[in-house]
C-alpha cells in the first residue's frame, strides 16, 4: 500500500483586509506516494493558494498540514524552510533560467545555498538534465533552446534536489501544444519512475491525463478520478 505524502485537515486560507478574503475554505485530502495530480479551476479560484500551502510558501489559517507525518502547524519558520527543501521541488510557468548561463549552470542554481561541494553540484545537474531526455544540452545557453527545452532544464533544475514531490504551476502555459504535450510526457515518465507530482494548470488536456484531478471553485475543493490508464 503506498505511503502517505501529504495530508491536509480541514485545511482553510483566508487573507486579511478590510473585507477578508477565503481563499480555501476547509479542505482535507491525501497524496499518496507515487500518484500524479492536477489542480484545476479558473483564475481566482484558489488553485495558487492551495499548491502554495502544499508546498509551505503559506501557512493556513486553519486546520493541520502534515508533510510525512510531520505537523506542520507549529513549526517554526526555520524548520519550515529547511522541510520544503527536502520535500519539494518547484516548477512554474515562467523558466527564470539565467541568459549567460548553461543548461548545467542553470540546473546547479537550485544547489548553492545546500553547501554542496561544487563536483557534486554539478554531477547532479548532469543527472538531472539526462533524466528530463537533455544529454546534449548540458553546455548549451537558453537562448538557443526551444520553449520546451527551457522548461525542461527548468525541471531538471527542481529534480537537482531530489524532491519527493514536484510541485507544477502551469508548467505548459508558456507552450505551444506540440511542445506542452512532451513536456507533460516527460512529467509521466518521472512519475512512472516513482516521482509524486502535483500540477496546477487550465489546460484541460493536460488535466485530462492525470490520474487525478481536483477541482477549485471559490475556495471550494472537489475531485474526480480518471479510469485506469
Amino acid at each position: 500500500m503506498a505511503g502517505t505524502e501529504l495530508e491536509l485537515h480541514d485545511v482553510s486560507m483566508t487573507y486579511p483586509g478590510t473585507v477578508p478574503v477565503r481563499a480555501l475554505r476547509p479542505v482535507s485530502l491525501r497524496i499518496v506516494t507515487g500518484e500524479m495530480t492536477a489542480i484545476i479551476g479558473r483564475s481566482g479560484s484558489g488553485k495558487s493558494t492551495l499548491l502554495n500551502i502544499l508546498g509551505l510558501l503559506d501557512r493556513p489559517t486553519a486546520g493541520r498540514y502534515l508533510v510525512r507525518d510531520i505537523d506542520t502547524t507549529t513549526l517554526p519558520e526555520s524548520a519550515i524552510t529547511a522541510l520544503r527543501g527536502r520535500q519539494f521541488g518547484f516548477v512554474f510557468q515562467s523558466f527564470h533560467l539565467l541568459p549567460d548561463r548553461s543548461a548545467a549552470e542553470n540546473t546547479e542554481l537550485s544547489l548553492l545555498y545546500q553547501r554542496i561541494p561544487r563536483r557534486e553540484r554539478r554531477r547532479r545537474a548532469v543527472a538531472a538534465l539526462k533524466r528530463v531526455g537533455l544529454p546534449h544540452r548540458i553546455d548549451a545557453m537558453p537562448g538557443t533552446m526551444s520553449g520546451g527545452e527551457r522548461q525542461r532544464v527548468a525541471i531538471a533544475r527542481a529534480l537537482a534536489q531530489q524532491p519527493r514531490v514536484l510541485l507544477c504551476d502551469e508548467p505548459t502555459g508558456n507552450l505551444d501544444r506540440a511542445n506542452a504535450d512532451l513536456v507533460v510526457e516527460m512529467l509521466e515518465t518521472l512519475n512512472a519512475e516513482g516521482l509524486t507530482i502535483i500540477i496546477v494548470t487550465h489546460d484541460p488536456q493536460v488535466a485530462h491525463r492525470m490520474s487525478r484531478r481536483l477541482h477549485i471553485d471559490d475556495g471550494v475543493v472537489t475531485e474526480s478520478v480518471r479510469g485506469a490508464r
